[in-house]
């Protein structure tokens, strides 16, 4: 005689490939916080954990830390270049949120440098020379920095900047912003 019960539900279903993009995100959004807490140091294995999904789910998006790395810039180069995007958008601008970014992202920034001969990592220094270069455009038609100003110099100076964030205490991260920044207003100023 068939059972008349209903089935009992199970909560942790897997959903398979439809989970993939969800998946994604949750991994990328804990292993800011993983890695923001613990550094490099932290085991790769509590960003699953963090996430609430397998190491198979892992390792299936991002095979090495390196991937994951990129990929959390790749998020962050997206919303550099949606943010400037505006015709009212400036280097400064840039600047600011670069301090933002890299205040929440230091060990991706140590991770991403140690090899940026990778072509994961280069496609993102290309996307991110390619909103500079036109940040430099529109700053210099508005007389906002000197003729000077190449930009390979605002790169340089936002690689400087995310560098010595990197580096620098937490407590003392907002002084080191603050006098970057200060520097670079100063020699990026029209002469």
């Amino acid at each position: 005689m068939p059972s008349t019960a209903s089935p009992r539900a199970n909560p942790r279903h897997n959903r398979g490939p439809a989970a993939a993009a969800d998946n994604r995100r949750a991994l990328i959004a804990a292993a800011r916080e993983v890695y923001a807490e613990g550094g490099l140091a932290a085991p790769f294995s509590a960003v699953a954990k963090r996430a609430g999904v397998g190491q198979g789910s892992l390792y299936r998006h991002f095979p090495d830390r390196t991937a994951l790395a990129v990929a959390v810039f790749e998020d962050n180069v997206r919303e550099l270049e949606e943010y400037t995007s505006g015709s009212d958008r400036t280097i400064d601008d840039l600047l600011d949120r670069v301090v933002d970014q890299a205040m929440v992202s230091t060990a991706f920034i140590e991770l991403v440098t140690a090899d940026l001969s990778d072509a994961r990592v280069a496609l993102m220094g290309e996307r991110f020379r390619d909103l500079v270069d036109r940040l430099v455009a529109r700053d210099r038609a508005a007389g906002r920095v000197g003729r000077h100003i190449e930009t390979d110099d605002v790169t340089l100076a936002t690689g400087m900047l995310a560098t010595e964030l990197a580096r620098a205490d937490p407590a003392v991260r907002p002084d080191v912003a603050r006098r970057a920044r200060a520097l670079f207003s100063a020699a990026f100023a029209p002469r």
